[in-house]
């Protein structure tokens, strides 16, 4: 009884370890893998803690908030970003852990660090790269930048804008997933986030993708 009581402890702590948790930002509720891994001070949400997939397991990003919100058909996402270390990201067209895409946003250039600076496709396994490999580095100071996503799940179009200027590398057509979430964070670093806006149109039941 004692070996059955350890076992059922065990597994009732490992899924309390997975169930997501929520933080508040920008007028907003955001999912989030665990919520002490951010913190929101003077309109400013920062990602204290970088994450790593563990050993074994898909190399895709493990550090993100998730708008609670209707899934997205189109939606333009504005942010200005700080980055700690050379990246961050947005997330677009996520409908589980499994299957969305991001841009990662760079001080790489994308030719030098193909997997670095691009539009990602994560559908059930490891990140693909889905944009060109041309275009400078996105970053280019350590200082808050500006940038803009704009997703039209209709043709599957996705761009990002930094500092007011586009970008080969941040251009991608996805068909696949063309509604969905959209959301903050970074691959495996740390950084900040303000003066976020977010603006679309939702899913409506008959729209196509992933079912």
């Amino acid at each position: 009884m004692r070996h059955l009581s350890s076992a059922l402890l065990l597994t009732l702590a490992l899924s309390a370890a997975t169930v997501p948790e929520t933080i508040q930002a920008f007028g907003h509720s955001w999912t989030v893998q665990m919520a002490s891994d951010w913190s929101v001070e003077n309109g400013t949400l920062r990602l204290k803690v970088a994450g790593e997939p563990a050993a074994g397991q898909p190399r895709r990003p493990q550090k993100y908030a998730i708008l609670n919100s209707k899934p997205y058909r189109k939606v333009t996402v504005e942010a200005e970003m700080k980055h700690n270390a050379r990246s961050l990201m947005i997330v677009y067209a996520w409908q589980d852990k499994d299957h969305y895409n991001y841009a990662h946003i760079s001080t790489d250039e994308a030719a030098k660090q193909n997997v670095h600076k691009g539009m990602f496709h994560v559908f059930s396994g490891e990140r693909v790269r889905m944009s060109a490999l041309d275009g400078a580095a996105s970053f280019a100071t350590e200082e808050w930048t500006p940038v803009k996503l704009t997703f039209d799940g209709d043709t599957g179009k996705c761009s990002v804008e930094v500092n007011g200027k586009r970008n080969p590398s941040l251009e991608a057509v996805d068909m696949s997933l063309r509604w969905g979430q959209v959301g903050l964070g970074s691959f495996n670093e740390t950084g900040d986030f303000r003066n976020v806006k977010i603006t679309g149109e939702t899913r409506e039941p008959d729209i196509p993708g992933r079912q």
